[in-house]
């Protein structure tokens, strides 16, 4: 036999849910937004890793500018992050160091990305940066 509910208990887990929906769905909502920031910045994370990288194996400070900028382009392409403006630094100031020095390559990216494309409902954009240092090859000639 069913329990019975007292007359003014009836309705009242109805309404409990009407005043509490709203807030948990404000907290879903701003942890989708939170994860999806993240994943923007471990794109530029990786990116910037990559530039990196690929400027420390080119031979000439000019080659490594021109391939640390296609190799974040590329990877930031292939993670399917759209940035409004990118930009990509390179230091390559190691080049310069004399052979049988320890010398690094050092590059930043940042992306410009709306907040739209992260699922946000409001307009507006946020700056996404990310550093990396390689090393340049000790005893390669420069």
């Amino acid at each position: 036999r069913p329990l019975a509910i007292p007359s003014r208990e009836r309705g009242s887990a109805a309404l409990e849910l009407v005043i509490i929906a709203p807030g948990l769905l404000l907290v879903l909502a701003v942890l989708i937004f939170a994860g999806r920031v993240a994943i923007a910045q471990q794109a530029v994370d990786s990116a910037a890793a990559d530039a990196a990288r690929s400027a420390s194996i080119a031979r000439t400070q000019g080659a490594a500018t021109g391939a640390a900028q296609s190799a974040a382009s590329s990877s930031l392409a292939n993670q399917g992050l759209r940035c409004v403006t990118t930009g990509t630094v390179v230091d390559t100031s190691g080049f310069a160091s004399p052979v049988g020095t320890p010398a690094f390559i050092t590059a930043t990216v940042s992306c410009t990305v709306n907040l739209t494309d992260l699922g946000a409902p409001i307009p507006g954009t946020r700056s996404v940066t990310a550093t990396v240092r390689s090393p340049i090859d000790t005893y390669r000639t420069r």
